[in-house]
């Protein structure tokens, strides 16, 4: 057994119950999951919480648009969240909801404390509202009049609030980031806190509502609720058993938390308010708050609108559990958003799982059965290669603790994959079909089939915290067990003359593209269906009579930035297909007198004859390219719907080639 080395106490975010969890969701829970997993490895005393936010206006008006009560629209997607969450083997230990009663208490008790002390005052608040983020804003605030946060509309609200003083603890926070520097990570999430919010000075946050009922009552003012991020941030003390008037002794034990994890979109909330909160009540801070990137679908991030919504339950289906697991495990960046299609998935499942791992597998036990009867023994006989396969080996651990550490999953992840690639390289240089047609060669046959069973037991365990099942399916096939976590840097502990088993499992099968195919197409179709409901329901029972996108805002520019940039109209006199490419097509556009080459990927939406003599808005000093090999000297301008349909910007009125766009 590994030696003990305390408590760790880790979290999630607690899922928002306003709809179905997404794989960019789950993605989370996995990743939450993997660390667990590998910190009860090494011999941490875990405590791996997660959960449901179930407060707020949104859920009030999903609820009311589904013609139910909140509490019973809550109980649904609560139920669905913690269904998709042990579907993937997430090990948590518990499951918190903040509609819980000894939540909701304590919460009141969190409030009244504050208020008691002077940190929460009353007052009023007027200001731009974003109810997906249910965050006030004021206008300075805002980015081309949107929320700053989501990018979607505001509204005009005011109302009798109570607030917080952050204010009075900005400089105490600010002075523990600078003297934390793994507080927040990455480094790059810890600099936008610095320079966006902390250092700009903070204004007193609005910490109740009165104008929707669906949240915890404030006591002693019952027709305020309190603001959905005090209540819902405090789950990760008061589940925990803090109690204002006398906490237990697990929260004694378990707090201050080893690491929150949670999305970069929620940054903000867990290494401002969480903190100054804490601090507010006397108690220490997180150790770490980890502000993973997001998974977007082909880099575009998912909605139901565009049936490009890709759910855990539909890649399980699909592919498996593990595979699933693997796949958004080992596709995340450390810092960078990643990117999910199905084509990626088949791709890496084929790759990795079934050739590298699978294949690897299946042919040691087959090999040991076809030779041996299937029993496995070390016979001393070495070889020159077997030194460098035991060196990388014996290695991977330390490697791996390395990775971890730093929270590093998808690094780690591809030093186990690189051990098993080790493993196939070692079969290639030792050729066991050859030795095999000489008797000669018996012993060393014998050890080289002893130097992968025991090359791929300490893989399988070190694979076992991010795909627990294949793991334990790979040593049920060799007959032995998951090796200790302090073991795994030792060669040669596998029993000798143990008998693997003599039926093989396939793990992982190639999957063929063209079967999954009609699968996609009809989940994608499904989602369109649900969503143009959801939109009757909100609409009271009618389709909208447009749909909206909103789309990710990107940094603000300036107007010098903007000047920088030339449109002007111009009219194409000839188009053609691009040769090389099934989405190109070259236009010869007039602008003024001058015609340039433009090649845009609109093949698609239109043919080469439709696009001849149109007028249309035209990026005219964009540096030149080449696009599949043909000169392109500008940009023609297209919106896109939500189906991924694009329409080319033409002028309202007639207007000359050449007039400038502005």
């Amino acid at each position: 057994m590994a030696e003990n080395k305390g408590k760790f106490y880790m979290t999630t975010a607690i899922a928002y119950t306003s709809g179905k969890p997404h794989i960019g969701n789950t993605y989370e829970i996995i990743l939450a999951d993997a660390i667990a997993r590998y910190k009860r490895a090494e011999g941490y005393d875990v405590y791996f919480q997660t959960g449901t936010d179930e407060h707020g206006q949104k859920i009030q008006e999903k609820a009311e648009a589904a013609d139910i009560s909140p509490k019973e629209f809550v109980d649904q997607v609560s139920g669905e969240v913690k269904r998709i969450w042990d579907l993937v083997n997430s090990s948590y230990d518990n499951f918190v909801r903040t509609t819980d009663e000894d939540h909701e208490k304590c919460v009141k008790k969190i409030f009244k404390k504050l208020y008691d002390q002077g940190d929460i005052y009353k007052g009023s608040y007027e200001g731009m509202y974003c109810t997906p983020c249910e965050s006030f804003w004021t206008e300075s605030q805002l980015v081309d009049g949107k929320c700053p946060d989501c990018g979607r509309e505001v509204q005009p609200a005011k109302e009798e609030a109570y607030f917080f003083k952050m204010s009075k603890y900005a400089d105490r926070l600010i002075d523990y980031i600078n003297t934390h520097p793994d507080f927040i990570q990455p480094v790059s999430r810890k600099n936008e806190m610095m320079n966006n919010f902390l250092l700009p000075g903070l204004q007193d946050l609005c910490v109740s509502r009165t104008s929707f009922s669906w949240g915890i009552p404030v006591d002693f003012d019952p027709k305020h609720v309190v603001y959905v991020w005090l209540d819902a941030l405090t789950n990760y003390i008061t589940k925990i058993g803090y109690d204002p008037d006398g906490s237990t002794d697990q929260f004694k034990k378990l707090w201050p938390a080893d690491l929150h994890l949670i999305g970069k979109d929620i940054i903000r909330f867990h290494t401002i308010y969480w903190p100054i909160f804490l601090m507010a009540l006397d108690l220490p801070l997180p150790k770490q708050v980890f502000g993973h990137p997001w998974l977007l679908q082909g880099g575009d991030k998912m909605s139901k609108s565009k049936g490009n919504v890709i759910y855990a339950d539909d890649m399980v289906d699909l592919f498996g559990v593990d595979a699933t697991r693997y796949f958004v495990l080992h596709e995340m960046p450390f810092e960078n958003d990643g990117v999910i299609t199905w084509d990626l998935v088949i791709e890496r499942f084929n790759s990795d799982l079934a050739n590298i791992l699978g294949n690897l597998v299946n042919r040691t036990v087959s090999m040991s059965n076809k030779y041996f009867g299937g029993v496995v023994t070390s016979t001393g006989v070495t070889g020159e290669v077997d030194a460098d396969l035991k060196a990388v080996v014996t290695a991977t651990r330390d490697r791996i603790v390395e990775k971890m550490a730093k929270l590093r999953v998808a690094d780690a992840i591809s030093e186990v994959f690189a051990l098993f690639r080790r493993c196939n390289k070692y079969i290639d240089e030792t050729t066991p079909w050859v030795l095999a047609k000489d008797e000669a060669q018996k012993d060393r046959l014998a050890e080289v089939l002893y130097n992968l069973t025991e090359s791929i037991t300490i893989g399988a365990s070190l694979l076992h915290p991010f795909l627990p099942e294949t793991a334990e399916k790979i040593v049920a096939q060799l007959s032995t067990s998951l090796r200790d976590f302090d073991e795994l840097n030792q060669f040669g502990l596998y029993p000798d003359g143990t008998k693997v088993t003599d039926a093989p499992e396939i793990l992982f099968a190639r999957i063929d593209a063209k079967e999954i195919q009609p699968k996609v197409d009809a989940i994608q179709a499904k989602q369109k269906e649900e969503y143009e409901k959801e939109q009757k329901a909100l609409n009271g029972g009618e389709s909208a009579d447009e749909a909206v996108i909103d789309i990710d805002p990107k940094e603000e520019i300036t107007f010098d930035d903007f000047t920088k940039l030339q449109f002007q109209v111009g009219e194409i006199l000839s188009c053609e297909a691009v040769a090389k490419s099934k989405k190109l097509l070259c236009s010869q556009v007039k602008i003024g007198n001058t015609v340039k080459q433009i090649v845009s990927g609109i093949r698609k939406d239109y043919t080469p004859e439709e696009m001849v003599g149109k007028k249309v808005m035209v990026l005219v000093n964009l540096k030149p390219a080449k696009l599949a090999g043909v000169l392109s000297e500008g940009m023609l301008l297209c919106a896109e719907d939500e189906n991924g349909t694009l329409s080319l910007m033409t002028p309202e009125k007639p207007m000359p080639s050449g007039a400038e766009i502005c």
